[in-house]
């Protein structure tokens, strides 16, 4: 699991069927001091509730395409949740 902020939208005028009433947003994947990291990647909102400027967290690859139960989707990266706070604890020498 991963996280990121939500920078924009994709429209699609044609998805796979499976998609059908999934939002996909562009997400820039973060280090844990939300410094961006990689490139943005589109991700489907599996929450619907995702908005620009949020921090999320999400999981890719086969964790991505199980994530809504009984429905296998063929998406890469998945939106499972909304960041509400993040609190490092540094390690003590």
């Amino acid at each position: 699991m991963d996280i990121g902020k939500v920078i924009g939208t994709v429209v699609a005028t044609r998805k796979d069927p499976s998609l059908e009433g999934t939002r996909l947003l562009i997400v820039q994947p973060l280090d844990e001091k939300h410094n961006p990291i990689a490139e943005p990647l589109v991700a489907v909102d599996t929450l619907q509730d995702a908005g620009v400027g949020e921090t999320v967290y999400f999981v890719t690859g086969g964790d991505a395409v199980g994530v809504q139960p009984g429905k296998r989707m063929p998406v890469d990266v998945a939106i499972v949740g909304i960041v509400d706070s993040v609190t490092l604890i540094e390690e003590l020498n």
